[in-house]
């Protein structure tokens, strides 16, 4: 007897998500939205709205789930961070025994923000080994560095040139006590990151099914970023500049071929085109023109072409001031990225990249932090004023996101003036 089908119910609020949705999609293509859109992007600010720890927010699911479908509810943005999948990593990050972060309840107090640690990972002479196989490199070196749970990874055999009968023989050194372990502790990692991203995905249908989509589906990084802060550190990049070049520049081109495939697959599997890319190096402050146009953008660039040939929409984060930038950073093809500007002038901004890009951003967070309500508006409408009337196709948002003190009531007076403004 065959099973009755499954009844589908329909999302009541289908037409409001495709409308948000579809501003969006309108904005990167540089065509005008019936109205601006805001985003709600928050990340231990929804601890002080839900009036919890930090700490709570990163290990307690439920709760984080709650807190964040009410700010939802509460400023119905366009389009909303996942807000679960970002913040509630600590439970996962703990039974990693992850070793380049501290955060809240772990290694800082339970209402402090995370810590990186900036350390040097991958050493100079390690550089043939990264170039010749990354994937060895990872397994033998970088992984057991960065995480415990992957500690005794060093004990597995070499790969590359097992073959036939040899590579059975190889297996030995799966049976290895240290293997067998780490085995083990990546399994318990791998479980708990399961509870998580079920958790997430009940929390973005939920909120799909109220009429809001997710901004982004995935995640990706600059090659010299990657390097920079993941495998070098910032002290022995920066060295790295003068007395390595070449082989800097054979790294930059390797991880933009592997970190393109990564990209790629994760956001093709999310079913979200647009890609959320936080830039760390590229500030004006931080490397000379020259510079910047020598190791930065030429790997940058070769990232966000594939990803917009594989039929994404970049959007990457230009942390701090890149006002220098501009027009380097324009050579990409009109309509296909979104740039999300932190403290770069937008008029400036949109002056020079307006037919080129759609923005997003920058409402200052020291404004947002320490201003009143009333100078928030005053700040949405300059950005109103001078990029949204004049053509621009402006994605309205903090600077990097609400941060983590904002007085709530700040929050309202964005998203209220958002829609009095350009509603």
């Amino acid at each position: 007897m065959n099973a009755p089908a499954p009844v589908i119910t329909p999302n009541p609020n289908q037409a409001a998500y495709d409308a948000r949705w579809q501003r969006i999609l309108d904005c990167a293509a540089l065509k005008q939205p019936d109205r601006m859109p805001v985003v709600l992007y928050a990340t231990f600010w929804l601890a002080k709205y839900g009036g919890i720890t930090c700490k709570e927010l990163m290990y307690d699911y439920d709760k984080t789930k709650a807190i964040a479908e009410r700010a939802v509810l509460e400023f119905q943005p366009d389009v909303v961070s996942p807000m679960v999948m970002q913040n509630a990593i600590g439970r996962a990050l703990e039974i990693a025994d992850f070793k380049q972060l501290q955060w809240p309840g772990h290694g800082v107090g339970e209402n402090q923000p995370y810590q990186y640690l900036d350390r040097e990972y991958m050493t100079v002479d390690e550089f043939d080994d990264f170039l010749f196989d990354p994937t060895d490199f990872y397994l033998q070196k970088y992984l057991p560095r960065v995480a415990g749970a992957f500690d005794g990874l060093q004990d597995l055999p070499a790969l590359p040139g097992l073959h036939y009968i040899r590579l059975i023989y190889a297996t030995r050194g799966f049976a290895k006590p240290t293997v067998r372990r780490s085995l083990e502790n990546i399994i318990r990692v791998g479980e708990e990151v399961e509870r998580l991203v079920a958790h997430h995905e009940e929390w973005v249908q939920r909120v799909a099914h109220h009429g809001y989509p997710i901004v982004s589906g995935a995640m990706g990084i600059a090659p010299y970023d990657f390097i920079a802060d993941y495998f070098r550190g910032a002290t022995h990049m920066m060295k790295d500049l003068f007395r390595n070049k070449d082989k800097l520049l054979a790294l930059l081109d390797k991880a933009s071929i592997f970190l393109s495939r990564m990209i790629i697959a994760a956001a093709k599997a999310s079913g979200n085109p647009l890609v959320m890319i936080p830039i760390h190096w590229a500030p004006d402050a931080f490397m000379s023109g020259k510079q910047f146009e020598q190791f930065w953008w030429p790997s940058f660039r070769k990232v966000m072409m594939n990803l917009i040939d594989a039929g994404l929409i970049p959007m990457p984060l230009w942390e701090a001031d890149c006002t220098k930038r501009l027009e380097i950073i324009k050579d990409v093809p009109p309509g296909k990225c979104i740039y999300w500007f932190e403290r770069t002038d937008m008029a400036k901004a949109f002056e020079v990249l307006g037919d080129v890009v759609a923005l997003r951003g920058n409402l200052s967070p020291s404004l947002l932090t320490t201003g009143s309500p009333d100078e928030v508006d005053a700040a949405v409408k300059h950005l109103v004023d001078n990029v949204w009337n004049k053509g621009g196709k402006l994605i309205l948002d903090a600077a990097f996101g609400l941060p983590d003190e904002t007085p709530v009531e700040n929050v309202r007076a964005m998203f209220t003036a958002a829609r009095k403004y350009a509603g």
